[in-house]
Order: structure tokens, then C-alpha cells, then sequence
């Protein structure tokens, strides 16, 4: 159902203002488990933002069934695209180097094994030759101080490639996390325009998500060199009013293109479609667990408790 203008932009102004206040005070939330987080968010993508593309949103680019998720693949593309050029390309000399010595490292390793054995077998020979144990014990001691040098020089590219890597991913996270807050306030004004519930609803889940998706620990970036993303510093006041009022920006954005141009549903199907792109290799490369780690009962806890939620708030709309 269509509502009144001025309703649509008191309920943008205060969902805006709950934007601000989440992101602004970020840091002083609660930390929640990354597995709970994960449940929560797999449900998010399943139940409410693929349904809000097929359902609530039916209208596909170029009139074309085959491209109801094709901005959906763009999004997730792009960020891939944009956060591998950043890992590849900064300190790629160093993280040659760096491979290159843990690779010696190991061929180190195991040199100084086969000499070990050996040393061993000469200690337990009934013909103890003094002089050669001496030289393999020499040998053993430079290979020693080898493999120190390298263990100090491989933690010095390490420290390095780390500082970097951090720096140029929390910029990019920055101007990603502004730019899709951004978007959301524009999709905001839109879905409000078009149906006030689906406002409502997208809302709630898009402050939901805010209040989550940056409470999961640190993740591994390259396994090989044990490097990690460190969590982001608090930024300074400034900085962080102007990020946090990117949903506000996203907002005002929208109001102008309502006053102006007409509501255009598949304009508002391609950014709902990019950033559900965005969210969904957000929660593949950042927020699962990988591998091996992850606790499966807090997983399941996220992902039923969440449904639970979304069944309760469908139940209650419907009544409405």
C-alpha cells in the first residue's frame, strides 16, 4: 500500500537516526560468538533477502527472468574482485620474500633432522670418532643460527605485510560500509514509498544486521603466512560522525529522488540486488567460521532462534 509523503519521511528520519546511533557506538556493543553470528546471518540471506527479490521486488532487469539474481552476482563479484586486488598487490615483494624464507625454513628443517639422526647414531656407535661429531655438532649449531636469522627476518616481513594489509582493508571497509549504508537509506525511502511494511521489515533486519555483523572476531587472511585482519580501531569523533551518518546521506539522497524523479522499482531491484550480493560474501568470507573452527550448537542456536523471530514477525504482519 501506497502512504503519505510526509509519513515516509518521518519513519526514514527515525530509522536513519537508529543507523547513527549503531554505528556510532559500535564499539561499546557486546561481542557476540562468530558461529551465533553466522546462524543468524545465513538465515537473514535465505529467508529475507532472496524472498524480498523474487517476491516483494518482482520487477528483474531487462524484463528477463534469467537476470532476477544478476546483480546479486555482480555485488558479490565486485567486493571479491576489489578485496583481492587490495590483498594481492599490497607488499606482493614482501610476500614473496617472505614465502619464499618460510619455504627455505622447511628445507632447513628437515636438514637439520637428518643431521640430528645422524648425530645420534654416531653418539650410540661403539667407534666414537671425537672429530666428527665435533664437525656434524659445528654444522648442526650454523644451520641453528640459519634458521634463526630466517625465523627473525620471516617475522619482520610478517609485522610488515600485517601493517599494511590492515591499513589498506580497514580503508577499503570504510568506504564499502559507508557506501552500502548509503544505499540502504535510498532503499529505504523506496520500499516505504511502495509498501510500508516491506520498509518496515527491511529495516528492521538491515539494524539488525548493523548491530552484528561487526561483533565476530578477527579472520585469517593469508593462511600460509598466518596473517590476520586485525578489528578496526575507534576512529576519531569526526570520522566517525561522518561514517555513521552515511545512512542519514542515503536517506536525505532518497527523499530528493522522490521529490524529483519518480519511484523506479527496477532502479531500487538493482541496489537491493547489488548489496544482497555485498551481504552475502560478506557472510561467506567473513563471518562463518572456516574450516575446522566454529561451535555447531551456536550455530544452529542463531539460525532457529533467528527463524523463530522472522516466523513471529510474519505471523504479527499478516494479522496487521
Amino acid at each position: 500500500m501506497a502512504v503519505d509523503s510526509v509519513l515516509v519521511i518521518i519513519l526514514a528520519l527515525i530509522f536513519g537516526a537508529f543507523f547513527f546511533l549503531a554505528d556510532y557506538f559500535e564499539h561499546e556493543l557486546v561481542r557476540l560468538h562468530g558461529s551465533l553470528i553466522a546462524g543468524i546471518s545465513v538465515a537473514y540471506f535465505f529467508l529475507i533477502v532472496l524472498p524480498e527479490i523474487s517476491v516483494r521486488l518482482p520487477e528483474s532487469p531487462f524484463d528477463m527472468q534469467l537476470f532476477k539474481y544478476l546483480f546479486v552476482l555482480v555485488g558479490f563479484v565486485f567486493i571479491h574482485i576489489t578485496e583481492k586486488l587490495i590483498l594481492q598487490r599490497v607488499e606482493s615483494r614482501s610476500q614473496k620474500r617472505m614465502r619464499k624464507l618460510l619455504t627455505k625454513e622447511k628445507i632447513l628443517e628437515g636438514v637439520e633432522h637428518n643431521i640430528e639422526k645422524i648425530l645420534t647414531r654416531e653418539i650410540k656407535s661403539d667407534t666414537l670418532d671425537e672429530m666428527a661429531l665435533k664437525e656434524i655438532a659445528q654444522t648442526l649449531t650454523a644451520l641453528i643460527n640459519q634458521e634463526e636469522e630466517m625465523k627473525s627476518q620471516i617475522n619482520r616481513y610478517k609485522i610488515k605485510i600485517q601493517s599494511h594489509i590492515n591499513e589498506y582493508l580497514h580503508d577499503f571497509r570504510l568506504i564499502t560500509d559507508y557506501v552500502y549504508h548509503f544505499i540502504v537509506g535510498i532503499i529505504i525511502i523506496g520500499l516505504l514509498s511502495i509498501e510500508t511494511i516491506s520498509g518496515i521489515l527491511f529495516f528492521f533486519y538491515a539494524i539488525f544486521r548493523a548491530f552484528v555483523a561487526k561483533r565476530s572476531g578477527r579472520h585469517i587472511i593469508f593462511t600460509d603466512l598466518d596473517i590476520y585482519e586485525e578489528p578496526e580501531h575507534e576512529h576519531p569523533p569526526l570520522l566517525r560522525f561522518f561514517l555513521s551518518s552515511s545512512a542519514f546521506a542515503g536517506i536525505f539522497t532518497g527523499i530528493l529522488m522522490k521529490i524529483f524523479i519518480p519511484i523506479n522499482v527496477e532502479i531500487l531491484f538493482i541496489f537491493y540486488s547489488f548489496i544482497s550480493g555485498v551481504i552475502l560474501y560478506v557472510i561467506v568470507r567473513e563471518i562463518i567460521p572456516e574450516k575446522e573452527k566454529g561451535d555447531i550448537g551456536k550455530f544452529l542456536i542463531g539460525l532457529f532462534g533467528f527463524i523463530i523471530i522472522i516466523i513471529i514477525i510474519n505471523i504479527f504482519t499478516n494479522v496487521l
